[in-house]
Order: C-alpha cells, then sequence, then structure tokens
C-alpha cells in the first residue's frame, strides 16, 4: 500500500501534524508512522556548507591574499550531531512505498532551505506535494 511522508522541520510541528490529521500510528526511532502516512522531522539544519579548507587546506586561515573566496560548485556536508537524523530521512525518502512526499517545514526562506539541501544530499527523485 501506498504511503505518504510529511517532512517537518522540528519534532514539535510534527507531532501538531499528526493530531491536526488525526494520524495515531507508532512512534519510531525518529519518525511516526501509521497505514497511511509516514511523518518524520528534520530538528533543524541537518546540512551546511563547507567550511574554506575542505576545498583548499590554504584557506582554513583567513587572508587577504585569498578573500574573496568565491568556488565555482559550492560543497556541503551533513552536520554531525544531526546526521542520524538525516540517515532517517534519507531512508524514508527511498522506501518503495512512499509515493507522496509533502514538505511542511517553516514557510519562510530558512525553513524551505532546511528541506532543499536535505532533499540535494539524498538526490531524491520523488515528486514533492
Amino acid at each position: 500500500m501506498a504511503k505518504k511522508l510529511l517532512i517537518t522541520e522540528k519534532p514539535s510541528v510534527a507531532m501538531e501534524f499528526a493530531k491536526v490529521l488525526k494520524i495515531g500510528g507508532t512512534r519510531k526511532d525518529g519518525y511516526l508512522e501509521s497505514e497511511e502516512w509516514v511523518i518524520t522531522w528534520c530538528v533543524g539544519h541537518l546540512v551546511t556548507m563547507s567550511y574554506p579548507e575542505k576545498y583548499d587546506e590554504k584557506l582554513k586561515f583567513w587572508r587577504l591574499d585569498t578573500l574573496p573566496f568565491l568556488p565555482k560548485e559550492f560543497k556541503y556536508e551533513l552536520i554531525g550531531n544531526t546526521e542520524k537524523q538525516f540517515r532517517v530521512i534519507q531512508g524514508l525518502l527511498q522506501r518503495e512505498e512512499i509515493d507522496s512526499v509533502y514538505v511542511a517545514t517553516d514557510s519562510g526562506r530558512e525553513g524551505e532551505y532546511i528541506y532543499r539541501l536535505v532533499e540535494q544530499e539524498v538526490r531524491s527523485t520523488k515528486e514533492k506535494s
């Protein structure tokens, strides 16, 4: 049976969505799951831009002769203390029975950015609603 995935920005918001949508289900490690829905959360930022030294070790210390630093392609990496939740979301986005993804992060620029970086790193091809 197909399931819908709802991704929020934080656990408290996920719980509120579950209440409003009357989704019971089981609490798992990093998400809630019912027969029709899976609800998970990003716990804030999960992915960040890499520091300059990831491009070149000489850029570890700021010097006038190396500024400004504008890479041709930006690098990103997982944030260490939230990597576990990133892996949860990654696994959920790759599940076969998930046929729809609803992005319910905060509606501002930062909320959208939080999810889009996760999507970029997971390389998800699922259609978003």
